[in-house]
């Protein structure tokens, strides 16, 4: 078959989501179908733009190139998802969240202050349907989009979990003494809530965040670093290699990962993968279809006198976090998540 995944993207931004498009065009072509991605640029400020970026998605005619017949459209994300193609299938990674489960969301969401949200927020819900009408067929990544699907579009979706990059490399090994949390620097994945908890710990707890970082956010976790003293018992790795991530988790004694509200949520399963237990929020989504508390990892209210309590209880009790993370590595492995499976149902 010849195959569109159709996704969007920030320029200079790169995480889950293209990782996600990434490997999805690495199965299909190691399965022995053509297979491109068509990333489409999106502007999200001013929101005005998100119409444009709409319209935009509507125009795009992916029918048909130099005569080859396009099989499938895949499509990811909002807005790629309103391109037309009679053969349409939605994996939806989220849709536009401040449209949705973010409105009048008092940090996470600006859209209803606008003059005009209203109006944007009802034309992209009309968008959404008729996209979601449209289409062959539906899968979510999570049943956490899933369920917001339902909710908000009375959409029936199928959640269709996949394994994360490199999932076969991942290995553990004796924990040396700090707790490892990668991500994206954002105020969504909440770094600052970890730094809050680490203020509180009664034990010298450490962490070790990676990821990309940037802008006005960076510059207030290093204050806080600063402001909290935490210098010695805090590392920004930044963006590291694939091979300095796996060793970060095998050495690591637990994740940490509380985001808020997360679609999927790869470290999550990376954790799982090395053998480590993973600390999450109740309000956290999608770590939450995996992460069961006291049992594959620890759930804890979201606020840093909860979160201080759970780092001290693993780093206080050591030869129970391990059980933990091997409890987590064989729960994942008894969900028998393959790209096998997720391609059957997409090409279906």
């Amino acid at each position: 078959m010849r195959i569109l995944i159709v996704t969007t993207q920030t320029p200079f931004i790169h995480g889950g989501a293209e990782i996600h498009a990434e490997e999805l065009l690495r199965q299909l072509k190691k399965a022995g179908h053509e297979a491109e991605i068509v990333a489409i640029p999106f502007q999200v400020y001013p929101q005005e733009r998100i119409l444009d970026s709409m319209l935009v998605c509507r125009l795009l005619d992916l029918s048909q190139f130099a005569g080859w017949v396009i099989d499938r459209v895949i499509a990811l994300k909002f807005p790629a998802y309103l391109v037309p193609h009679p053969r349409k299938v939605l994996w939806i990674l989220h849709q536009h969240r401040q449209a949705y489960e973010m409105w009048n969301h008092p940090q996470f969401g600006d859209l209803y202050r606008l003059p005009n949200g209203q109006q944007i927020k009802s034309s992209i819900e009309r968008a959404d349907n008729h996209a979601f009408a449209e289409s062959h067929a539906i899968f979510s990544n999570s049943r956490n989009v899933a369920n917001r699907l339902k909710q908000f579009n009375g959409i029936d979706s199928l959640p269709l979990y996949h394994p994360p990059q490199k999932s076969d490399c991942f290995y553990c090994e004796p924990e040396e003494g700090y707790f490892f949390f990668p991500s994206r620097f954002n105020e969504i994945k909440r770094q600052t809530l970890v730094l809050e908890a680490l203020a509180q710990t009664t034990y010298p707890v450490k962490v070790i965040f990676a990821g990309q970082s940037h802008g006005n956010f960076r510059k207030a976790v290093e204050q806080m670093i600063q402001d909290f003293g935490l210098e010695d018992r805090v590392t920004l790795a930044g963006c590291i290699s694939v091979e300095q991530k796996l060793d970060y988790y095998a050495k690591s004694l637990a994740v940490i990962y509380p985001p808020f509200d997360e679609d999927y949520g790869y470290v999550t399963l990376e954790g799982m993968l090395a053998a480590k237990p993973v600390i999450t929020c109740w309000d956290s989504g999608g770590p939450l279809e995996f992460i069961h508390d006291r049992q594959t990892g620890l759930v804890t209210e979201p606020n840093p006198t909860s979160l201080a309590k759970a780092l001290d209880e693993l780093w206080e009790n050591r030869s129970w976090a391990k059980t933990l993370g091997k409890a987590a590595l064989d729960y994942y492995q008894s969900l028998d998540i393959t790209w096998s499976n997720v391609l059957e149902k997409l090409l279906k």
